[in-house]
Order: C-alpha cells, then structure tokens, then sequence
C-alpha cells in the first residue's frame, strides 16, 4: 500500500526554531498573516515533519509488514508502541538495533535496507498507532505513525429462531444472529433471492411475506475488517416451526429409553 502523506506541522520549541525571534507572548504571528505563511516555509527545515501511513488491519496469529517513513542516511531512530513504551532504538553507526524488553521482543525485526518492520505472530493487544521517530544527520527530527488494528478471526454463528407466526397467508419471522464476541462486527443478511442490502444490517431479521413469496432459506454472514463466517437457516414452506429429523429421532429415541432404562434400574 501506498503511503499517505499528511501536510507537514511546523512546532515551534523553546531554544530551536528562533521562536522567541518570530513570536509574541501570545504565542500568535506578530507580522500579520503573510509573515506567518513565509515562517512556515522558511523554517521547515529547521523543525521536524509529521508523516501518517495509511492504516493496516491484520489477523491475529498472522505475520505483518509495515512500512515504515523513508529512512535517509544515516539516521537515529526510535520505535514506540505508545508515547511511553520503547520497543527499539536504533543507530545507524551500530550494526544492530537495541530491543527493549516488551511483548514485541523477539517478534519485531526492521529491515533497514527496505525500511519495512516485521511483526511476527500479532495479537489482539498489538493494536495501536505506532510511532517512529527519526533524527538525520542535519538534526533534524521525523515522525511517522503507523496504525495497526488486530482482529480475530470471526467464529461461527448461530442462527437463532426469534418467531415464526402465520397468519393466514402471511408469514411473520424474526431471526437473530449471535455470534460469541460482536465486537467490531458487521451484519449482512441474504435470502435466495440475494443480499438484503448492500449495506450493514442489524443482527435481528425482522421481516413479513406472503406464503406463495417465502425463500427457502435465510444466511447471517458476519465479518470484520479481516475475516467471515456464516449460518444459514432453512424456512419450512408452511411458515411452522418444525423441528428437524435429527431432532425428532432423538426425541422418539429418548421416549422409549427412558422408561426401559428406569426400569432395569428398579428391577
């Protein structure tokens, strides 16, 4: 993918950038608007640049690559998980990076050539916008963050008969669709005719037709940013809840068991 490049933020710091020069105790321009926009490009160099890479989503257990801000000669940089928690310094007149002690060690490696990290075997934790900071050789300082959203993969789930009611010829349905852990998720429905809509649904199919109109059957496909899964519920042509012939062989099994079974027992 393509890196995103967001308009470049000028900071101003106590001691660099000549700010106690160019502002006021306000902390506003003090020449107007022109003399502003000419400080900005005038000092750019001087400052450091902010950089935002498009946003990355990946499976859990999966191995990821990043790429990272352009690196230039001979850089310093650091890698953070969050503002305060390192997982790599690196110097380029070091042969090797130093990785700090987190959850990341031994799973994180950079490529300085291509200027690509790996992550190996990512978890749902591992989400975050990481940060890294690169100092140049003019001293010079560069921030690119990296968004990384981890996801499990979906599991399976369940359609689950709400109602089934007719009325003469009409039929009443309503099935919800539960899935173990719903978050981040999205709902689609389909019929055999086809998609309800194109866009995200609710997990309750909530819907009334005429008999002669009925589908044969109704899946809830539920999906995140990186996996999907599906179930799929078979409409008896009736519109009555009738169990299936799984279900009532075990239930006639059971009525004849029963008794045989209390029987040897109490004999």
């Amino acid at each position: 993918m393509k890196s995103r490049a967001l308009k470049p933020s000028v900071y101003f710091q106590s001691g660099s950038c000549l700010a106690s020069e160019f502002l006021g105790s306000s902390g506003m321009c003090c020449k107007g608007l022109k003399l502003c926009l000419a400080l900005e490009f005038l000092l750019l160099p001087l400052c450091f640049l902010e950089t935002n890479v498009q946003g990355y989503s990946a499976v859990s257990g999966s191995n990821v690559t990043l790429p990272i801000c352009d690196l230039p000669n001979n850089p310093s940089l650091t890698l953070f998980y969050n503002p305060n928690k390192k997982i790599l310094e690196w110097d380029s007149r070091k042969p090797n990076p130093n990785f700090f002690k987190t959850t990341f060690k031994d799973r994180v490696t950079l490529d300085r050539e291509n200027g690509k990290l790996y992550i190996y075997k990512v978890q749902k934790n591992d989400t975050s916008t990481y940060l890294l900071k690169v100092v140049m050789e003019s001293r010079m300082e560069k921030e690119c963050k990296i968004p990384l959203e981890v996801f499990d993969p979906v599991p399976k789930p369940v359609i689950r008969n709400e109602k089934m009611q007719r009325v003469n010829d009409t039929c009443f349905l309503i099935l919800r669709c539960v899935i173990p852990d719903n978050t981040s998720i999205q709902y689609f429905w389909y019929n055999s005719s086809g998609p309800f809509s194109k866009e995200p649904q609710s997990d309750v199919l909530n819907i009334s037709f005429k008999l002669q109109d009925y589908s044969k059957f109704y899946t809830c496909q539920v999906s995140n940013s990186v996996s999907s899964n599906n179930d799929t519920f078979s409409f008896p042509s009736d519109c009555t809840s009738a169990r299936s012939s799984g279900v009532a062989w075990i239930a006639a099994w059971l009525v004849v068991m029963i008794p045989t079974i209390l029987g040897l027992l109490l004999t």
